[in-house]
């Protein structure tokens, strides 16, 4: 298998980063916007799309800051990561997605990203 492309993506969210920290941990938060439904079970959270199940290990979170994960069926170190980012001058908050992609897949994987985050955006009623 050839290596997956990482990417970062950021994204200005108007929200507390506190708020916005519900958004991207928790299940009820992520069922909002990231996908139809997501159930966890310790550090196994399973995200439900269109009735399809995909399953990802958290792997590491700070509170407030930012959250880990990693595909369950993924063999190849690739995670994907979610950091609030608070701008110190302007108290500016931003949402940096690290992600990983096959190199044919990298666009369409961004623009998946760019989607949810406008979801995202509704959700808190962010511009």
């Amino acid at each position: 298998m050839e290596d997956k492309l990482k990417f970062e993506l950021e994204f200005v969210i108007q929200a507390s980063p506190q708020l916005l920290y519900q958004y991207i941990s928790t299940p009820s938060g992520l069922s909002e916007w990231f996908a139809d439904n997501v159930n966890s079970r310790g550090e196994i959270f399973t995200f439900i799309w269109d009735g399809a199940e995909e399953q990802a290990k958290l792997l590491k979170r700070k509170s407030d800051e930012f959250v880990k994960f990693s595909w369950v069926d993924n063999e190849d170190g690739s995670f994907f990561e979610m950091k609030i980012i608070v701008d110190e001058i302007t108290k500016d908050v931003s949402l940096f997605i690290t992600d990983f992609a096959e190199e044919d897949e990298d666009e369409e994987a961004k623009m998946l990203w760019r989607n949810q985050v406008s979801d995202l955006k509704q959700v808190l009623g962010s511009k």
